[in-house]
């Protein structure tokens, strides 16, 4: 994205760092729950609260959770890393200390395709995953006097992924965060609830003059929780950078919050550095040695993820790399899909409906495809009645109604309202006959030339019949007769 200043125009460069919570029944070092939603302080163990004397214990299965997100941003597992102290005082954090990674993350590199308008992709370098405790959660809403703490979240294992500063745009932003989003879930290693705080993101964004290959100065925009917040905050601070350089100021490297009231970034620190914290290897944890067995056990159980399924159902359905993205954006979505189109004569009718008549229903619910009031199984079925001639796809769109309304089986409602179509010729002859009758003139304007008279005789014979009678065989027989 280039904004155009008053003195020429300037790029946009960002680099985003997502905090996601790893999906785990216990916490990074401790066997306290890691559950969102319990009462404050209900899930916190004497680690937690940083009792003297407490020794943390690294939680396996979380390891093997970061493992699988490292393999599915195609990055590398490094067999030997190491946990840090970051050092810094805040009233949610008991140990003065956060335990992190900083020189030997347990991932290095990594790389995310992001599908943009018009066909096109683009390559988005991942610099690193690591592991690290989440810090507890201060309230200030409570007393007019007073703040309180939960610790019910310190602890929980959090994956930072850091990403190159390779993102030009607040749409490139966002279609990062969508597809890393998306595979998280494929992957089962986050679900990605940014609005429960399981997924956060700090965008770092610095402007440049076009053209130019030294970066500016970045201010970081901290913890913002949902994509479309994430957006409008790269663009508003964009747009504040090139103002205030182009009036002669300096943009100092700092911390900045998004207000989503006023819908602008506001200072909230001068930016840390590294050594600032004074990281320094954790004495209570020895460096974190993976077994390449262990690498490869996990490799071989990964799932298929979003581009892959994508260029299968391109290739074995023939769709649209751009139905096939919409379909496996959500791996609910791709599931939900596969069911309908699971033996069918044309999928690309199953694509249709799940896109179009499903999705625009479901919007309009205000739920998602695993709340949807149709079936993957109830939505095959209505479409088999499209494809054996029962119904026509007119008729069809107003069982579909029906089947939202009240979630019974397509042939169900067909029946109770006698919605088969009218295939036989007979029928459709006699129809056709009448609503020649009943237009003498229509029909000779038509036969002098006026051709474009033809879709006024479908329409009418359709209404004639109450849309029953099929369309295919009413164009070939109302051709026939038209024709004298």
């Amino acid at each position: 994205m280039i904004i155009e200043g008053k003195t020429g125009p300037w790029e946009i460069v960002v680099g985003l760092e997502v905090h996601a919570q790893v999906v785990s029944q216990s916490k990074l070092f401790s066997g306290a729950s890691a559950t969102y939603g319990g009462d404050p302080n209900a899930q916190v163990s004497l680690v937690d609260a940083a009792f003297p004397g407490m020794l943390p214990v690294i939680n396996t299965y979380v390891v093997e959770q970061a493992i699988k997100t490292g393999l599915g941003i195609e990055a590398t597992v490094n067999e030997i890393s190491v946990f840090d102290r970051k050092n810094y005082f805040y009233a949610d954090l008991p140990q003065g200390y956060q335990i992190s990674q900083y020189t030997r993350p347990i991932v290095s590199g990594g790389r995310l395709v992001v599908d943009l308008p018009g066909d096109r992709t683009k390559t988005i370098g991942i610099t690193r995953l690591h592991l690290e405790q989440d810090a507890g959660k201060s309230m200030h809403d409570q007393s007019p006097t007073k703040s309180y703490i939960d610790l019910n979240r310190s602890g929980v294992a959090l994956m930072e992924i850091v990403s190159e500063p390779d993102i030009r745009s607040p749409e490139e932003a966002g279609a990062y965060l969508k597809k890393l989003r998306a595979i998280l879930r494929y992957l089962g290693t986050c679900d990605g609830n940014m609005e429960e705080g399981s997924m956060r993101c700090d965008a770092n964004v610095s402007v440049r003059r076009a053209g130019a290959t030294e970066f500016g100065t970045r201010n970081e925009i901290k913890n913002v929780n949902s994509i479309r917040f994430v957006m409008q905050a790269i663009e508003y601070e964009a747009n504040r950078q090139v103002e205030a350089l182009e009036a002669g100021e300096t943009i100092r490297q700092e911390t900045r919050l998004w207000d989503t009231a006023r819908g602008v970034t506001r200072s909230m620190r001068s930016k840390e550095h590294a050594h600032d914290y004074r990281y320094f290897p954790d004495p209570d944890l020895l460096p974190l040695v993976l077994d390449p067995a262990v690498i490869k056990r996990v490799k071989d159980a990964m799932p298929e993820l979003p581009d892959a399924k994508k260029a299968r159902f391109v290739a074995d359905y023939k769709l649209s790399p751009y139905d096939a993205g919409v379909l496996v954006a959500e791996q609910e979505q791709a599931d939900f899909f596969e069911t309908v189109a699971k033996n069918r004569k044309d999928p690309k009718l199953a694509a249709n409906w799940v896109i179009v008549e499903l999705f625009g229903a479901l919007n309009k619910k205000g739920v998602d495809v695993t709340n949807s009031p149709v079936s993957a199984k109830n939505l095959a079925g209505l479409l088999d009645l499209i494809e054996n001639d029962t119904i026509s796809g007119r008729i069809a769109k107003d069982v579909f109604q029906f089947m939202v309304e009240t979630g019974k089986d397509a042939a169900s409602i067909v029946a109770e309202k006698g919605l088969v179509q009218v295939t036989d010729s007979g029928a459709i002859d006699a129809a056709i006959d009448k609503v020649m009758a009943d237009n003498p003139a229509k029909v000779e304007e038509y036969r002098s030339g006026k051709v474009t008279l033809f879709g006024w005789f479908v329409g009418q014979v359709m209404k004639g019949t109450g849309g029953k009678a099929n369309p295919a065989k009413v164009n070939e027989i109302l051709k026939a007769k038209l024709a004298g």
